[in-house]
């Protein structure tokens, strides 16, 4: 029976660790409804202590919570976007040097529970 409860219990954290996962990397987010979205159609956020341009100081379990909009690869910043460098080596989105995340709590596209999180430090990126 031991055996049993910790194997469920490893499926289950398991399963919990995924459903943060940060989605693919993307081309640059796109505008929809009049805030930037990924192709998913997550809503994206920006992060007030993200205080120096093209830096992100949401690492760690912040981005487990906040999940970066990842770059892919062939993908090319250009006017108002850039590609930030993160602490963990991986290249994140910024829209006007503001780096740009998702929230793991917004289950479906159009989801905006992030907005206004953690005293109003999160905030729906918007063109």
């Amino acid at each position: 029976m031991l055996k049993t409860l910790s194997m469920s219990l490893a499926v289950a954290v398991l399963a919990l660790g995924t459903a943060f996962a940060a989605e693919p990397a993307s081309p640059a987010p796109m505008a929809k409804d009049g805030m930037f979205v990924t192709a998913k159609g997550m809503t994206l956020y920006t992060f007030d202590k993200d205080a120096t341009p093209d830096k992100s100081v949401c690492n760690g379990p912040c981005a487990v919570n906040w999940p970066p909009a990842l770059v892919a690869d062939d993908a090319k910043a250009s006017g108002p976007w850039s590609v930030v460098t993160r602490d963990d080596g991986l290249k994140q989105w910024a829209y006007k040097g503001k780096p740009l995340y998702a929230f793991a709590k917004d289950t479906k596209a159009g989801d905006k529970t992030g907005d206004g999180f953690l005293q109003g430090a999160w905030h729906v990126a918007k063109p």
